[in-house]
């Protein structure tokens, strides 16, 4: 027996529904012959569906015979898919899309059917924004929508339509309405009305809007103002999977339909933050179709088991991606695709899962669709019952298996039980199916309040809270989370021990927390769903005020407090994981700015990356979800290229409107760069730094507009990155360093620059303008021009000086900014007294300043302590008190910045328990005192 024919056998052994058909239609099996080995692809499908031509000169085709047409093609398909499949061919993706697909063809190749035949009765549905016919626009839900048909699926349809109005160019009008209704329930017929060859699919119209009691099809207008007013959560769920597929996808109606209709579900489907309220819903919607399965399942004798509804099936796969779906879709448009295993890949990437559990979940959606399959194909039953007769089992092992493999109905069993557990258990955690583990929310006693021996602070915050306007406000969900979660706070805080004034300033932190959010119930879910996010959420309040005030800020970063694993990538691969956030960035960037100018979102967009990967740094420099805290210059160079980033992406949101207010071609890269100074020119950003910017261009001497449009330029950037809006601001920026600073242009053509840096003329730069430049570096815009600011700065600073003079001019400005910064407090002042940072700095630049010309490597931006190890093994100071004062930098620096992270305003220390400090301060005023000869105050 020839392969071809041991796959035949088996084909029949295991479906009788193919059985039948190539008993009946045995000229079907040579056409399997040649067929049967190819891949079942749309060129495929497209060629089962030819039939005659539809023309206006021919007479339109019977209807009988159309049907029985589209009905022979879905059988062609469904053995050639059946052959394919149990012979362990074709994969599940070629599977599922062949179904879709074909269900896609079929709806278009009806609609042009039925078209006809209204046209020449009524004419034809006119567009008025388009000026054209306006189409049957048909939404695919479920299944077909996510490209996940099986082998004996219904079809999940909505109908929609533009607007109202009449039809044009036929003897007599209909209204849009009826005209359209007309054809929905014509499209219906063809597809399920059973005849002699079977049907095509059948079709579930459920899903529209008001269900069966509503209009079979409903204008765009009726579809808006029923999500707004109507809208269910389940509906929320079931849009996820909506897809356009009439008009038919690469047309331009396909298009102007499906943005269209797209602005409508969006907002519907998606928040715009991260919504955890997600999780009980779906979860009340899990419980309600489990209870009603487990009826279904008692009811038919000998089929006890629904590998779809039931316990660790289908469903609880495809519940489990949705939730992340409409948990995080409105901020990150990756999860807005529809098949449930990209959804599964996505989750893994994004690091929201382990990996081993997403692959976990894909092994056993694959499985669980393959046994779906295999159970209807044996007589195109549209059913997930598994059977409990022993010999059907026995029958499905084997077609699992494939002929050449053997497994016995208990093998198969066991595999099936294996999967639909791990299902259930994953399922289980996701949504915190045990009690035990949530957050109980009984109401309090009412006698219960704070220790007040414990928490004095809080007692007084809590009595006045009790009884407040605030509180009597809230909706009784939220005053239940609200109560419970300082109850178990306050818990959680006693039996931790330690330092009670600590405990109470910390429970306080959390109160200002719950207050700022005690409105947005998505955000007291996580709390009260997730106990790791509120144990997370306290470490985070007992070792920083800066960034307890930051959360209630910015509360959407809750969510980073549950899945705290992106810190671990931040760190271990920088490049690549600044790549992501840029690559997501620009998606959700390109989402809201398709259409124009959309300003005011992509700034918000700007301010929510920059406030998650600020959050983000902020738990790794702390220690939470990594081994160890970050180092301070570790934190310093994710903040300074988390603003390059957004410098960069700012620079090129903003050209393309400037480009074209002014008629430059769109393909032109504007001649500009953005120069960082201070701070961030020397990648020692803090949290909350302002940035010190430079705006360099480029242009021919007889350019006069260029002046114009890159001033333009500069001043819009400075308004997206520092306009308050609904998200919060960005940076401060100051750009005062640019050449005659305040008095000068806002952007200075590179040729200027160069000048002025060189003092060629009598518009020179100052000494400090030269130190300036040495923590000066290309941060954003157009590369090449960079690239000419880092030659003018390397022979700025490469010049030979006059050593004597160069010394007492940086003395003089030391001691300015000394009297500028006057401290009577007693404490040492880590940044600005003598013997402190600032003194560090100022030593660095002079010897660049003073010996690149002789030294070139002391030109290169590399920092403070990497200059300084450069010096020492230059000969230009003893390599070990360039050693020391290195070290005194990265420990004042650190100390800084943990008091500024726990909320000083002033970074000063006592010195008096402070070896290590008074140590550091005596080796760098040595050293000050060494290279200037005069202490760095005038003291």
């Amino acid at each position: 027996m020839d392969d071809f024919s041991r796959q035949i056998g088996f084909l029949q052994r295991h479906s009788t529904y193919a059985q039948r058909w190539l008993n009946a239609r045995p000229e079907w099996v040579d056409w399997l012959s040649t067929c049967g080995q190819q891949k079942v692809d749309f060129q495929g499908i497209q060629d089962l569906l030819k039939t005659p031509e539809i023309t206006e000169q021919e007479s339109v085709l019977d209807e009988a015979q159309f049907m029985a047409n589209l009905r022979l093609a879905r059988q062609r398909l469904m053995i050639w898919i059946a052959f394919r499949d149990l012979n362990g061919m074709a994969s599940l993706d070629e599977v599922t899309h062949a179904l879709s697909h074909f269900a896609q063809l079929a709806v278009a190749d009806c609609i042009a059917y039925i078209r006809e035949d209204l046209k020449s009765r009524f004419g034809v549905p006119w567009s008025k924004p388009n000026n054209a016919e306006m189409p049957l626009m048909v939404v695919g839900m479920g299944k077909l929508g996510g490209l996940e048909l099986n082998l004996s699926s219904d079809i999940d349809l909505i109908f929609l339509y533009e607007h109202e109005g009449e039809t044009e160019g036929g003897p007599k009008a209909l209204s849009n309405h009826e005209w359209f209704s007309r054809m929905g329930k014509r499209l219906m017929k063809l597809l399920s009305e059973h005849d002699e060859n079977g049907f095509v699919f059948r079709v579930d119209m459920r899903l529209r809007p008001n269900g069966d009691s509503g209009p079979l099809v409903c204008s765009l207008d009726m579809l808006e103002e029923y999500l707004l007013v109507q809208g269910r959560e389940w509906e929320r769920y079931a849009w996820i999977k909506g897809r356009l597929i009439s008009p038919l996808p690469g047309s331009m109606e396909h298009d102007y339909c499906a943005k269209e209709l797209d602005q409508l579900i969006r907002p519907f489907v998606y928040r715009r933050h991260l919504d955890y309220g997600v999780i009980a819903s779906i979860r009340d919607l899990h419980a309600q179709i489990q209870r009603e399965a487990d009826k279904k399942s008692a009811g038919h004798q000998g089929r006890s088991r629904d590998i779809k509804l039931g316990r660790g099936g289908i469903r609880e796969i495809e519940f489990l991606a949705q939730m992340f779906q409409l948990m995080r879709g409105g901020t990150d448009p990756r999860f807005r695709v529809r098949p449930t295993l990209e959804v599964l890949s996505l989750i893994g990437q994004r690091g929201i899962l382990p990996i081993e559990e997403v692959n976990t979940l894909k092994a056993a959606y694959i499985f669980l669709r393959r046994l779906e399959h295999r159970i209807q194909v044996w007589d195109d039953q549209q059913t997930h019952y598994l059977p409990d007769d022993e010999l059907v089992r026995s029958r499905l092992a084997i077609s699992m298996a494939g002929e050449d493999l053997s497994q016995d109905g208990k093998s198969f069993m066991a595999e099936l039980d294996l999967h639909q557990n791990h299902v259930a258990s994953l399922f289980e955690k996701a949504f915190l199916l045990d009690d035990n583990s949530r957050l109980k929310l009984a109401p309090l006693d009412v006698t219960w309040e704070p220790d007040g021996s414990y928490f004095p602070q809080t007692l007084v915050r809590w009595s006045g809270w009790v009884d407040s306007p605030k509180q009597r406000q809230l909706p009784e969900k939220s005053r239940l989370i609200f109560d419970n979660l300082i109850r178990q706070a306050a818990k959680s805080l006693q039996l931790t021990g330690g330092n009670q004034a600590h405990a109470d300033q910390t429970l306080l932190r959390f109160f200002d927390l719950l207050e700022a959010i005690a409105r947005r119930s998505a955000y007291l879910s996580i709390l009260a769903e997730y106990p790791r996010a509120l144990l997370n959420v306290l470490d985070l309040l007992k070792v920083s005020q800066w960034g307890a005030q930051y959360l209630t800020r910015h509360p959407h970063l809750l969510d980073h407090l549950l899945h705290s694993g992106t810190e671990k990538a931040l760190i271990e691969e920088p490049e690549e994981y600044w790549r992501d956030v840029k690559t997501n960035l620009n998606m959700r960037l390109d989402d809201v700015m398709t259409d124009g100018d959309s300003s005011e979102q992509a700034m918000d967009i700007l301010r929510v990356t920059h406030h998650t990967e600020t959050f983000i740094t902020l738990l790794a420099d702390l220690g939470i979800g990594v081994k160890e805290p970050l180092a301070i210059e570790k934190v310093s160079d994710h903040l300074s290229a988390l603003a390059d980033l957004i410098l960069q992406t700012t620079f090129e949101r903003v050209w393309p409107g400037v480009a074209q207010k002014f008629g430059l071609p769109k393909d032109f890269l504007a001649p500009f760069a953005i120069i960082s100074y201070g701070k961030l020119g020397g990648k020692e950003l803090g949290y909350a730094s302002d940035l010190d910017l430079v705006f360099l261009y480029q242009s021919v001497e007889s350019d006069y507009a260029a002046q114009e449009i890159y001033a333009l330029l500069a001043k819009r950037m400075i308004n997206w990155l520092t306009a308050f809006t609904s998200t919060g601001s960005l940076f401060e920026i100051d750009t005062r360093l640019r050449p005659n600073g305040s008095a000068g242009f806002l952007v200075t053509d590179t040729e200027a620059f160069k000048k002025y840096q060189l003092r060629e003329g009598d518009n020179a730069a100052w000494v400090w303008e030269h130190q300036a430049l040495t923590r000066a570096r290309f941060s954003a815009g157009n590369p090449v021009i960079g690239l000419e600011f880092d030659l003018v700065r390397s022979e700025v600073l490469s010049q030979q000086r006059n050593i004597n003079q160069l010394r007492a001019e940086i003395l003089e400005m030391r001691r300015k900014v000394h009297a500028g910064h006057p401290n009577v407090s007693g404490e040492f002042d880590l940044k600005h007294d003598s013997g402190g940072m600032v003194d560090i700095e100022f030593i660095v630049q002079f010897l660049v300043l003073a010996y690149s010309y002789q030294h070139p490597q002391l030109i290169g931006n590399l920092g403070n302590i990497a200059l300084l190890r450069i010096t020492g093994e230059a000969g230009l100071m003893d390599p070990k008190i360039a050693d020391s004062v290195g070290n005194a930098y990265r420990l004042l620096r650190s100390r800084q910045h943990r008091l500024r992270l726990d909320g000083a305003e002033k970074t000063r220390s006592n010195l008096e328990n402070e070896p290590e400090l008074r140590a550091a301060r005596s080796v760098v005023e040595a050293l000050w005192l060494e290279i200037f000869q005069a202490p760095s105050n005038a003291e």
